[in-house]
Protein backbone atom coordinates (compact mmCIF):
# COMPACT_ATOMS: atom_id res chain seq x y z
CA UNK A 1 0.00 0.00 0.00
CA UNK A 2 1.45 3.51 -0.96
CA UNK A 3 2.83 5.99 1.69
CA UNK A 4 0.26 8.51 2.35
CA UNK A 5 1.13 11.88 1.06
CA UNK A 6 2.44 14.96 3.64
CA UNK A 7 1.21 18.33 3.10
CA UNK A 8 3.77 20.98 4.86
CA UNK A 9 3.59 24.40 3.78
CA UNK A 10 5.95 24.55 1.35
CA UNK A 11 6.03 21.17 -0.18
CA UNK A 12 3.56 17.95 -1.11
CA UNK A 13 5.66 15.21 -0.44
CA UNK A 14 5.73 10.93 -1.09
CA UNK A 15 8.34 9.12 0.83
CA UNK A 16 10.77 7.08 -0.64
CA UNK A 17 9.15 3.24 0.22
CA UNK A 18 13.34 2.94 1.01
CA UNK A 19 13.50 5.52 3.81
CA UNK A 20 14.65 4.32 7.50
CA UNK A 21 13.04 7.44 8.62
CA UNK A 22 10.09 8.39 7.23
CA UNK A 23 10.33 11.69 8.90
CA UNK A 24 10.56 15.61 7.37
CA UNK A 25 14.05 16.64 8.98
CA UNK A 26 14.32 20.33 10.11
CA UNK A 27 17.54 20.70 7.48
CA UNK A 28 16.18 20.29 3.65
CA UNK A 29 17.66 20.10 0.23
CA UNK A 30 15.29 20.58 -2.47
CA UNK A 31 17.04 18.40 -5.97
CA UNK A 32 15.05 20.06 -9.18
CA UNK A 33 15.71 16.55 -10.83
CA UNK A 34 12.83 14.45 -10.20
CA UNK A 35 14.14 11.22 -12.10
CA UNK A 36 17.72 12.08 -10.57
CA UNK A 37 19.17 8.58 -8.32
CA UNK A 38 20.52 9.99 -5.47
CA UNK A 39 21.84 7.35 -2.80
CA UNK A 40 21.84 8.72 0.24
CA UNK A 41 23.79 5.83 1.95
CA UNK A 42 26.68 6.02 -0.16
CA UNK A 43 27.56 9.32 1.60
CA UNK A 44 27.65 7.98 5.39
CA UNK A 45 25.71 10.33 6.97
CA UNK A 46 26.36 10.27 10.61
CA UNK A 47 22.59 11.52 11.73
CA UNK A 48 19.16 10.80 10.21
CA UNK A 49 18.19 11.47 6.48
CA UNK A 50 14.75 11.23 4.31
CA UNK A 51 14.10 11.20 0.86
CA UNK A 52 10.95 12.51 -0.88
CA UNK A 53 9.44 13.19 -4.34
CA UNK A 54 8.45 16.02 -4.18
CA UNK A 55 5.90 19.00 -5.53
CA UNK A 56 6.89 22.80 -4.60
CA UNK A 57 4.10 24.54 -4.19
CA UNK A 58 5.21 27.69 -4.53
CA UNK A 59 6.37 27.54 -8.33
CA UNK A 60 5.04 24.01 -9.74
CA UNK A 61 8.30 22.55 -9.98
CA UNK A 62 8.73 18.77 -9.65
CA UNK A 63 11.52 17.23 -7.79
CA UNK A 64 13.12 15.22 -4.95
CA UNK A 65 13.54 17.08 -1.33
CA UNK A 66 16.42 15.55 1.18
CA UNK A 67 15.69 16.01 4.64
CA UNK A 68 18.61 16.21 7.58
CA UNK A 69 18.30 16.11 11.12
CA UNK A 70 22.26 17.40 11.03
CA UNK A 71 22.38 20.59 9.32
CA UNK A 72 26.15 20.27 8.21
CA UNK A 73 25.06 16.69 6.66
CA UNK A 74 22.45 19.05 4.49
CA UNK A 75 25.71 21.15 3.30
CA UNK A 76 27.39 18.78 2.98
CA UNK A 77 25.21 17.21 0.27
CA UNK A 78 24.00 20.63 -0.95
CA UNK A 79 27.97 20.41 -1.69
CA UNK A 80 28.96 17.22 -3.11
CA UNK A 81 25.58 15.70 -4.72
CA UNK A 82 26.23 15.54 -8.44
CA UNK A 83 23.06 14.46 -10.45
CA UNK A 84 23.16 11.72 -12.83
Amino acid sequence: MPEPTIHTGTYKLFPSPRNAHRTVFLHEVFVPHPYALIDLPSFRFKGRYSLFAAYRLADGKHGQLVTFDLEAEAQRFEREFVPD
